[in-house]
């Protein structure tokens, strides 16, 4: 569950190159292997009903804030990047739009929904119950928290009373699931969770690397993506457990809401949106059916 209060993620590619010696590396300059673009035609039927202000202007604007590899990070070539800018703009085509990133604070995304200045939020945003009081969600990812540790290390997110635990600073990992966790530790008698709070995933992943953490909490496709390019030298650690899904968030009872949801429900139907999912390595956080405010549409 990304972010309450900061953005803070970086891209596990450039934090996992920071030249320390024994720090692994991923050089392979953004996307993954196997990647190409996913371009669907536009379905006529949902290009009409495109609000007439966005039709005229022939784009549709998302509010975004890397880095959160794999959702959305920078290349080399400082270009935006992920899953989420890759399912937003294969949305996009399906409503016969161009797709316009821009890049903000994340605390800024939601008022700019709210003032006009961009259309939807693609950025790794938690479809909750506080948020829908204000926004309306279009559900596209069931993620949650999932720790990684050290390859052969048998700590769990259960088994960590006393141990040091790498953290990006503004997540739920950081604000909410550890303190509990901590907290709970020291109610039976035993040492607190030591948090080492990091700027961005690709830094924590990289000290539970060096043996500077015993472990990293993050959210799950988070920590499948460091696991994916540290070179076996971590693994996961126990299974996704506070499951929530992602969200593009749009205005309360706009007309953006069951759009934005049947061009995602077309993906789904279309196997595009599996695509996508399985070339970021995301395919355990596919949904089945698109959903708004985490119910079905059909």
């Amino acid at each position: 569950m990304r972010r309450p209060l900061a953005a803070a993620a970086a891209s596990l590619a450039a934090a996992l190159t920071l030249g320390l010696a024994g720090c692994v590396t991923n050089d392979e300059g953004g996307h993954p292997d196997g990647w190409e673009p996913v371009a669907p035609d536009a379905v006529p039927e949902l290009a009409e009903r495109v609000p007439e202000d966005i039709r005229a202007r022939g784009t549709i604007s998302i509010g975004t804030n890397p880095p959160f590899a794999p959702l959305e990070f920078k290349d080399a070539g400082g270009q935006i990047i992920g899953f989420d800018l890759d399912l937003a703009r294969a949305a996009a085509n399906v409503l016969d739009l161009d797709l316009v990133v821009r890049e903000q604070d994340f605390t800024l995304i939601l008022p700019s929904i709210s003032a006009g200045t961009v259309d939807f939020g693609a950025s790794g945003f938690t479809s909750n119950d506080e948020r829908r009081q204000t926004y309306d969600f279009v559900d596209y990812l069931d993620t949650g928290l999932q720790w990684a540790r050290p390859a052969g290390s048998t700590i769990t997110p259960d088994d960590a009373c006393g141990r040091e635990i790498a953290v990006q600073r503004g997540t739920v990992a950081e604000m909410e699931d550890l303190p509990a966790r901590s907290a709970a530790c020291v109610e039976e008698g035993k040492e607190p969770i030591k948090r080492l709070a990091y700027q961005d995933a690709g830094t924590a992943a990289t000290a539970v690397v060096l043996g500077r953490a015993d472990a990293m909490a993050a959210d799950s496709p988070v920590s499948a993506w460091a696991v994916a390019r540290a070179d076996g030298k971590l693994e996961m650690a126990g299974d996704i457990y506070d499951g929530a899904p992602f969200g593009w968030p749009v205005p309360k009872d706009s007309e953006l809401a069951p759009l934005l949801a049947d061009a995602l429900q077309h993906l789904i139907d279309t196997g595009e949106y599996e695509r996508i999912l399985t070339m970021w390595g995301l395919d355990d956080g596919a949904v089945d059916q698109a959903r708004i405010n985490g119910e079905d549409i059909r």
